[in-house]
């Protein structure tokens, strides 16, 4: 669960009606649904209430996503939300055919600009929803069409018009240059939000054999998605076999989708059982005991709250009742679980715990300091060099005792990194830590997408090399100050990770930082050093800098 307000992938901007310059596009698509021939819509005295209160559900940038020439598309949104609040039915979801385009027809300089550009996805729901308006939307696109959503390619063609394509396809017959017609289908999904959703969604349209053009994602005000995909890679027209096909594989993920209770696994109810009916152990919480105090942060699932307990200052996490499922109380679980076998300077002090659903909370010492995001990005701080290598440290010393204990964190970043009031960095945040299981490796996709490892994005087996590859990046912003990929959305950038991306070298930063920087973040996890590694190099590099500023001082 992230508790960072604005760092996580998924919560909402500000709710309005959209409009553009005075013009109401709310309105304009009310008035043309009344012109139009539905008569559901004409005849059912309720359909502005409830006309309105779709809008009022969704941001204001899915107004100015409508495209006013199928305007009723927003009465099919609307149609898909109501049914996903059925749990059974869940995740609903509408296929059908848009379009097909010859991919060498002819394109003109003023559609190549939009084309070389229009690989975007907007999938971070507290930004400004989806993309531009759809009556905009130009599906021709000058680059080979691909099957898969790792194939796809940030750096398009900018150099190559639809005429030269044509022109190299009449020329050369047998090259990959002359394509089939490239059919385009829209698969739009509706279900409960949560974090990693959109992720989930993607891999799921992929595993199909789905290209990806477009994502417009959506959070509704009562935690609902409207979640609609621009796709091609389906060879025919007809839309049932694409139907059953992603029946199949929500199908495949089953427990994933649900959260009821029929999805978990009997070694799930067992663990959850036996953690709420344990005897309570010197962690447990009474309630009675605990003073909550104010708001520091809140998430998509709880909230985060400074409190008193015994006398001293302590951070207390909140799961929202309303929120609870099987797959939070899995969470948990795990991450009481965890805190309770792990002590060190360097980790974030469990202090117990309230396991008595609907109460759940955790309660930790309280980091006065705040979290290194807040730190390096909200405060704009750049640090001198032996106080960023220091702080380095205490992460790798950290993360070298949770390996040592065969703990992997797999959400490594520095909104999770907090200090306390001497400006001591802990890790933190164990929603999402696993023990790491007797075979050695994992496969299920977790952490936040600018931090995550090339392997975890292509849901390859990882084992705690992965925490490393979201050290290098960590590392990054403690040169750099800045946000990893902060011009992509998550998404963007988790696509071109795959593909080699890595932020940029920063410039006249310390040489040995930069090396165990890059030697961190290769593609390859064997190649990545160990944090006991990374924490020796760190300690020489800091000694080199401390005898330096010494010997500074003394001439």
């Amino acid at each position: 669960m992230d508790l960072i307000e604005g760092v996580g992938e998924s919560s909402s901007p500000p709710r309005s009606v959209g409009s553009f310059g005075g013009y109401n596009i709310k309105n304009d698509v009310y008035t043309r649904l009344l012109d139009s021939s539905n008569h559901d819509f004409i005849s059912n005295p309720q359909s502005r209430e409830l006309f309105d209160l779709h809008f009022q559900r969704l941001p204001s940038s899915y107004a100015l996503d409508i495209n006013m020439d199928r305007v009723e598309d927003v009465l099919l949104h609307q149609r898909l939300l109501a049914q996903a609040k059925d749990p059974d039915s869940r995740p609903v979801f509408n296929v059908r055919f848009m379009e097909a385009f010859d991919s060498g027809a002819d394109v003109n300089e003023e559609d190549q600009v939009t084309l070389s550009t229009s690989m975007n996805f907007t999938n971070e729901r507290n930004t400004n929803g989806g993309m531009m308006p759809s009556q905009n939307r130009n599906y021709e696109i000058d680059f080979e069409s691909c099957s898969k959503l790792e194939d796809l390619n940030l750096d398009v063609r900018r150099n190559s018009t639809g005429k030269e394509m044509a022109a190299l396809a009449e020329e050369f017959p047998g090259s990959s240059c002359r394509q089939e017609p490239v059919l385009v289908h829209e698969v739009i999904f509706s279900t409960v939000d949560k974090p990693k959703l959109l992720s989930q969604l993607s891999a799921l349209l992929s595993d199909i054999g789905l290209n990806i053009r477009e994502a417009h994602v959506f959070s509704t005000t009562d935690g609902y998605s409207l979640d609609v995909f621009v796709v091609d890679g389906w060879p025919v027209k007809d839309t049932k076999d694409l139907h059953d096909a992603v029946v199949k594989a929500i199908a495949k993920s089953e427990r994933s989708w649900s959260g009821s209770s029929h999805s978990r696994t009997a070694t799930d109810k067992a663990r959850v059982a036996q953690a709420s009916q344990a005897k309570p152990g010197d962690w447990e919480i009474d309630l009675r005991t605990l003073k909550i105090g104010e708001r520091i942060a809140s998430g998509s699932c709880g909230d985060l709250f400074r409190g008193i307990y015994c006398g001293q200052d302590v951070a207390v996490k909140v799961l929202r009742s309303e929120h609870l499922n099987n797959t939070l109380e899995d969470e948990f679980v795990h991450e009481v679980d965890i805190l309770r076998e792990v002590q060190h300077r360097n980790v974030v002090r469990f202090i117990g715990a309230c396991t008595k659903s609907p109460h759940l909370c955790i309660v930790t010492e309280f980091m006065a300091g705040g979290s290194l995001y807040e730190y390096l990005h909200r405060n704009h701080t750049t640090m001198e060099l032996s106080q960023l290598v220091t702080f380095a440290i205490d992460v790798c010393s950290g993360m070298e005792y949770l390996h040592q204990n065969d703990i992997i964190h797999r959400d490594l970043k520095t909104a999770n990194l907090l200090m306390d009031a001497e400006s001591v960095v802990k890790v933190a945040d164990f929603g999402v830590a696993r023990f790491q299981n007797q075979g050695g490796e994992m496969t299920a996709e977790t952490g936040t997408y600018r931090w995550m490892a090339p392997e975890v994005i292509n849901h390859l087996p990882y084992d705690q090399k992965a925490d490393v590859f979201s050290f290098a990046i960590v590392l990054w912003e403690l040169v750099t100050a800045k946000v990893p990929y902060d011009s992509m959305t998550p998404l963007q950038a988790a696509l071109g990770v795959r593909q080699g991306l890595r932020p940029d070298i920063p410039k006249d930063a310390h040489p040995k930082l930069l090396d165990l920087m890059q030697k961190c973040w290769e593609a390859s996890p064997s190649k990545r050093p160990s944090f006991s590694e990374i924490k020796m190099e760190l300690e020489k590099i800091l000694q080199e800098v401390q005898d330096s500023s010494k010997a500074s001082n003394d001439s």
